[in-house]
C-alpha cells in the first residue's frame, strides 16, 4: 500500500508523531480540554490516527530494517510447510502463528499482529477515558518503545498490549483472567506486569510501593550482579533469564551498566504518580493499581538494569508509562489552562523519544 523504502520507514513514523504532538499543543491554547469543539477535533484526529497506525505499521514490506520481523518469517514459512508448532514456550503464540500460516499470507499475517498490538490500546484508551481517548492513545503512540515492539520484538508487544486488554476489562474478572493467561503464553515475561496488578488488587497503597522503588536504587548498586543470577535461578520468564547472566553484546542496550540516563526517564512516571497521588490528593483506585503496577515491574528492571538485554525488562514498565502520566490530567481539573498543561506534558514526553531518535 506504501511505496516506500524500508528504512525510511521509522523516520516518516516519528516526524508524523512530531507533527501530531506539536499540532495537539498548538490546539490546547484555542479550546478548553473541556469544549464541545476540541471534543469533536479529538474524536476526527484519534480515529484519522488509529486507521494511518494501523494501516501504515501492519502494511509494512518485508525488510530486515524491521528487525526480528526476519525471524517471525521464518518461523511462519515452517510451520506453513507443515512444522508442528513450538510448545516448549509461548505456547499460544506458536499456535496462533501455526493457525495463521494455514488460513492466510504472510502480509496478511503481520497485519493481524500489528492489529493485535495497537487495538488494545484504542480499546483501554476508549473504556477509562472516553471521549478523551485521544491523549492516552498518542501518548502510547510516541512512546519510546512504541515502534520497536510493533516490528521488532512482536511477541513481547503483543503480550504487553494483551495485558492492557484484560485491565480494560477488570469489570469482567473471568474475561480478564482469560485474556491475561493468554498474554502469559503469548510472552512469558508478561507474567511479571500480571502478577504486580494482581498485587495491586488486594494491597493498594501506593506510598509502600514507592518506597520500595527507591529501594531498588541502592540495592542494584550495591548487590550489582546478585539480582541477575537470583532471578534467573528463580526462572523467571523461562529461558529468556539467560539474558540476565550471560556476557553483554556489543550494540545491546544494557552494554555500558547502570543506565542512570533510563533511570531518570522510567522515573518520570514515578514522579507523576507521586504528585497527583499525594500532592494534588487524587484518590482513584484504578489509578493506584496501575500506579502499583508501573512501580513493581520498574523496580524490578532497575534491580537487573546491568543486564544484557535488559531492555525487555524495561519494557514490561515502560508500556504502561503514558497511561501512568496521562491518566489524572484526564479525570479531574488540576490546572487554570489544564489543556495548556496537557499539551507541554505530551511534548515533554515525546521529547525523549524524539531525542533517542536523533541520536541513534
Amino acid at each position: 500500500m506504501f511505496s516506500i523504502n524500508p528504512k525510511y520507514y521509522y523516520d516518516i513514523f516519528i516526524h508524523f508523531c512530531l507533527f501530531l504532538v506539536l499540532f495537539t499543543l498548538f490546539h490546547s491554547y484555542i479550546l478548553s480540554l473541556w469544549d464541545k469543539k476540541n471534543i469533536a477535533f479529538i474524536r476526527v484526529s484519534g480515529y484519522t490516527l488509529l486507521i494511518f497506525v494501523l494501516l501504515f505499521m501492519g502494511l509494512r514490506p518485508y525488510s530486515k530494517y524491521f528487525g526480528d520481523m526476519v525471524n517471525y518469517t521464518v518461523l511462519f514459512n515452517k510451520y506453513a510447510a507443515g512444522a508442528p508448532a513450538n510448545t516448549d514456550k509461548d505456547v499460544f503464540f506458536n499456535y496462533f502463528t501455526k493457525f495463521c500460516s494455514s488460513v492466510m499470507t504472510i502480509k496478511a499475517y503481520f497485519a493481524l499482529c500489528t492489529i493485535i498490538y495497537i487495538w488494545p490500546m484504542y480499546r483501554i484508551s476508549k473504556e477509562l477515558f472516553k471521549e478523551y481517548w485521544y491523549y492516552s492513545f498518542l501518548l502510547f503512540l510516541v512512546s519510546f518503545s512504541f515502534w520497536t515492539y510493533g516490528v521488532n520484538g512482536m511477541r513481547n508487544g503483543m503480550a504487553t498490549s494483551l495485558f492492557l486488554l484484560g485491565v480494560s476489562y477488570r469489570r469482567k474478572k473471568p474475561l480478564m483472567i482469560i485474556i491475561f493467561i493468554i498474554a502469559s503464553y503469548t510472552h512469558q515475561t508478561v507474567v511479571l506486569p500480571i502478577l504486580a496488578y494482581t498485587i495491586s488488587v488486594f494491597y493498594n497503597k501506593p506510598k509502600v510501593f514507592i518506597y520500595g522503588w527507591f529501594a531498588a536504587i541502592p540495592l542494584s548498586l550495591i548487590l550489582g550482579g546478585f539480582w541477575e543470577s537470583t532471578f534467573a535461578s528463580l526462572g523467571f520468564g523461562g529461558d529468556r533469564l539467560s539474558y540476565l547472566t550471560t556476557e553483554a553484546k556489543a550494540g545491546t542496550f544494557s552494554r555500558t551498566g547502570f543506565r542512570w540516563d533510563f533511570l531518570i526517564y522510567g522515573a518520570g512516571a514515578i514522579f507523576a504518580g507521586w504528585y497527583f497521588i499525594f500532592k494534588r490528593k487524587f484518590n482513584d483506585k484504578i489509578y493506584h493499581q496501575l500506579f502499583i503496577t508501573y512501580t513493581i515491574c520498574n523496580a524490578f528492571w532497575i534491580l537487573v538494569i546491568r543486564a544484557n538485554f535488559s531492555n525487555r525488562f524495561a519494557y514490561l514498565s515502560w508500556f504502561m508509562m503514558g497511561l501512568i502520566i496521562i491518566y489524572p490530567f484526564l479525570k479531574q481539573q488540576f490546572f487554570k489552562n489544564q489543556h495548556i498543561v496537557l499539551g507541554k506534558v505530551i511534548l515533554l514526553y515525546f521529547s525523549f523519544t524524539y531525542f533517542m531518535y536523533l541520536i541513534s
